[in-house]
């Protein structure tokens, strides 16, 4: 495990994954009493374009009242599906899919043999997998960060266009990350190697996301969901 005190060997992105999954999840008194700390923490990492950009997030965060943080939390992210913060939502929507991609999630957490308490989340709730990548198995978490790099991609282009400062905290996680970040949607697509129609089978009572990656590959030619 890491903690936050402590003096940090530079780019340790364990350090931007355990604070922007903390960042990411629902604010608390414990956060915000937190946030001095992580502000240390970024501050150790002084050759990290990602904890620069994470930096700012915890600022806007310590620099707020609770009260405002949590509305405007609930504000962005769970009144809206344009932020959802389930990484296979964007690639699977309510397709019956997604249950065996999230059973992948649950997978990899069991094989790094260490109790994960979902506390009544979905598996691939991104904070989550970001405090599992920093605490339990840096090695499988950033796999499946990169597995779902899209997802994230998409999810920062939301927040961004929306003038989010949580968007810093997907910016950086998306800096740990081999390679630039696509400008755009379209570069988002092209990156991927997606093309090609919506799923349209659903298992709730919403349409599916017009958001949401195709899950048909180009060669062929052919936000979030609630707690279990």
């Amino acid at each position: 495990m890491i903690g936050l005190h402590r003096r940090a060997a530079p780019r340790d992105d364990r350090v931007v994954h355990l604070v922007a999954g903390r960042c990411l999840d629902y604010p608390t008194a414990e956060l915000v009493a937190g946030l001095p700390s992580m502000r240390d923490a970024l501050a150790e990492q002084a050759d990290s374009a990602a904890a620069t950009a994470l930096a700012s997030l915890v600022t806007h965060l310590d620099g707020a009242a609770l009260a405002d943080l949590q509305r405007a939390y609930v504000d962005t992210f769970d009144l809206s599906r344009k932020h959802a913060l389930y990484l296979s939502y964007w690639t699977d929507g309510d397709t019956r899919r997604r249950g065996e991609v999230l059973g992948r999630f649950k997978s990899a957490y069991r094989s790094s043999g260490a109790v994960v308490d979902t506390h009544g989340e979905l598996p691939d709730y991104l904070p989550m997998v970001l405090e599992f990548t920093a605490r339990v198995d840096p090695e499988a978490g950033v796999a499946l960060l990169q597995e779902y790099r899209a997802s994230l991609e998409l999810l920062r282009i939301a927040l961004q266009e929306r003038k989010s400062a949580y968007a810093a905290a997907v910016v950086a996680v998306c800096a740990t990350l081999p390679g630039e970040s696509p400008p755009d949607r379209a570069a988002v697509m092209e990156m991927v190697g997606l093309s090609g129609p919506h799923p349209t089978e659903t298992v709730g009572l919403e349409p599916y996301d017009p958001r949401l990656l195709p899950l048909q590959p180009a060669s062929t030619g052919a936000p979030r969901s609630g707690g279990s």
